[in-house]
């Protein structure tokens, strides 16, 4: 939008996001919003499709399932058939969750994954890999222009307080005064990249001449109680850190390899996990409604 030469439309049916998040753009002249499902077809005339629909959070993914696999298949065969009927290039925002619980580490984009079909993460995980299925497909049958990028875990303001997601959960856990709950043991990895090193990942994508797939992500390797131990440190250093079981089919190991985005795009994060949490603690504690406390 801070480009002059874009016009913007967003379609969004709010099943996880929320207009306050879009209130700087409302009534301007450059951009659009419309309630929209996207597992419902679509008709606008545009030049460029990001395919970002799809609850992320186990917590959303896990409590309809069946929402989440349509989204995955029938929303993706209805932008890939909008692409089709206007001429526009598609990026989908895949996700790491294609390479499952992965026997190869660090990921790379040559990897096939390892994943259960029948889980209950599989409608999220199979989800994405028909959808990339589906873009390629459409591709070469039809010669639709075609971006995936495989996200890895992304983190920063504006997202939903009560998501469900390790940073989010750990940053409210804080604000709040409560237990950072680290699941069990503790020692499963994650790469947090900040969501601006992200989108510029996404823009750099769609406007470069390689199909992808290309990991976006950040390969900083953190373990769960890292992670609980930097957000203590920064944000509350007197709350503690409680144990709690895991969910079914969790990764044990998450670390992108991005050489090929840095290759194919020039591309890397540049904002640090440390520098990260505290911009996100800002939203947290404006939403939340809760101040920092000064030292006296």
């Amino acid at each position: 939008m801070e480009n002059e030469k874009h016009e913007v439309i967003v379609a969004d049916n709010f099943f996880t996001g929320s207009k306050d998040n879009l209130k700087k753009w409302i009534g301007h002249p450059r951009f659009e919003l419309i309630r929209h499902d996207v597992t419902q077809p679509l008709l606008v005339e545009v030049d460029q499709i990001y395919h970002l629909a799809c609850p992320a959070s186990p917590i959303f993914y896990k409590h309809n399932p069946v929402k989440t696999i349509k989204t995955n298949v029938i929303g993706t065969l209805n932008m890939l058939g909008l692409a089709k009927r206007v001429g526009a290039r598609i990026l989908l925002t895949s996700t790491s969750e294609v390479y499952g619980d992965p026997l190869e580490h660090p990921q790379t984009e040559a990897y096939w994954g390892n994943v259960n079909p029948i889980g209950v993460r599989s409608c999220y995980d199979e989800g994405k890999r028909v959808a990339e299925t589906l873009m390629f497909d459409y591709h070469r049958q039809h010669g639709i222009e075609i971006r995936i990028a495989r996200i890895f875990n992304t983190y920063g303001p504006r997202m939903n307080i009560d998501d469900g997601r390790v940073v989010s959960n750990f940053i409210a856990q804080a604000v709040r005064g409560e237990p950072l709950t680290v699941q069990k043991p503790g020692t499963q990895t994650r790469s947090f990249c900040y969501v601006a090193d992200m989108v510029d990942g996404l823009i750099k994508l769609m406007n470069g001449n390689n199909t992808g797939p290309i990991n976006l992500g950040n390969p900083g390797e953190f373990t769960m109680l890292e992670l609980a131990e930097n957000v203590k440190e920064l944000i509350n250093p007197e709350v503690t850190v409680m144990m709690t079981e895991n969910t079914p089919d969790d990764p044990r190991q998450r670390k992108p390899d991005i050489t090929k985005a840095k290759e194919v795009l020039g591309w890397e994060p540049k904002v640090v996990l440390r520098d990260g949490l505290v911009l996100m603690e800002g939203d947290f504690r404006e939403r939340l409604a809760v101040p920092k406390k000064t030292k006296a």
